[in-house]
């Protein structure tokens, strides 16, 4: 459950998103938390609701096609952070939780990235997001409120769609993964791990505000999430080790006549980019998340199997 008591009231920002959706549906299972869902598209309340805690989630999400317009991120990403969190200042609601992103620190990643890497983000939806960071953290903080600026990295679990449903699609349809020549590293989160992070943050006053990174405990490459798709479809595995420079061009061709494998696309599948997770778990007094990467990436592609 999060909170503490029966009385427990969560203002719940991006309800509609798959996250603010598993959020719901944990609290409804409880039956324990009140959530009230603030709809950002409306008119912000001058005064917030009488509530316990803020869980922001809503945002524009980052655009793989590169269409969207780039200010679009910075109106909303920190626009509309600032004047939510303007408000909970004001308020007698003692914790603000921002998701940002790992993306608000870089787009590429050598070894692993830490919360005291120096941010470089590329793009305007991880620059919107460290900016509204960079707002939170220059705000003094009446005595008794916590800020959390959570940095999840690739979220996955039951009903959601991305690149993992597409690797699925391909895995499915015995296509052969023509990407066996590149080697990577990648971090992913489960839905279940963020669950229990976001519960413990919610019930332990003693846990230290700040930003925290959130993975799960290991990293897999995008060869080993194929065989983990592969053994949850219950189909076998096939993996090309095509030349990675014929991958680029062809990949290069697809920005232009809109394929479905196209650079940014590629570069999701093929780069490295390693979270760790160890100050969270710190914070938290524990050795390892519930989950491990493997259960929660076959319980993830097990969902598409069902739907």
């Amino acid at each position: 459950m999060f909170g503490i008591g029966n009385d427990n009231k969560i203002i719940l920002t991006g309800y509609s998103g798959f996250v603010g959706q598993n959020i719901l549906s944990y609290t409804e299972k409880t039956r324990n938390d009140s959530i009230i869902s603030l709809n950002l598209r409306e008119n912000l309340p001058n005064i917030l609701p009488q509530a316990n805690s803020i869980i922001h989630l809503a945002g524009k999400a980052h655009d793989l096609k590169n269409s969207a317009d780039p200010q679009a991120y910075f109106d909303i990403n920190y626009g509309l952070t600032k004047e939510l969190f303007d408000r909970f200042l004001k308020s007698n609601i003692n914790d603000f939780v921002y998701f940002s992103s790992v993306k608000a620190v870089a787009d590429t990643v050598d070894g692993k990235l830490t919360e005291d890497a120096e941010p470089t983000p590329e793009t305007a939806y991880g620059q919107s997001k460290l900016q509204a960071e960079r707002y939170l953290l220059s705000k003094e903080l009446p005595q008794g409120k916590r800020l959390f600026i959570l940095r999840p990295c690739m979220i996955h679990g039951p009903g959601n769609k991305g690149n993992l449903n597409l690797l699925y699609k391909v895995v499915k349809l015995r296509i052969p993964y023509p990407l066996g020549a590149f080697h990577n590293s990648r971090s992913f989160l489960s839905i279940e791990n963020l669950l229990f992070i976001l519960d413990r943050i919610l019930t332990n006053a003693s846990i230290p505000g700040g930003i925290y990174h959130l993975a799960d405990d290991e990293a897999l490459s995008t060869t080993e999430v194929i065989r983990i798709i592969a053994k949850a479809a219950k189909v076998r595995a096939r993996v090309w080790n095509i030349s990675s420079s014929f991958i680029i061009k062809s990949a290069k061709i697809g920005d232009k006549i809109h394929l479905p494998l196209n650079s940014e696309r590629l570069k999701k599948l093929i780069e490295s980019y390693e979270v760790s997770n160890e100050k969270i778990k710190r914070a938290l007094a524990i050795k390892k998340l519930p989950i491990s990467v493997r259960e929660g990436l076959a319980k993830t592609i097990r969902s598409f199997s069902n739907s």
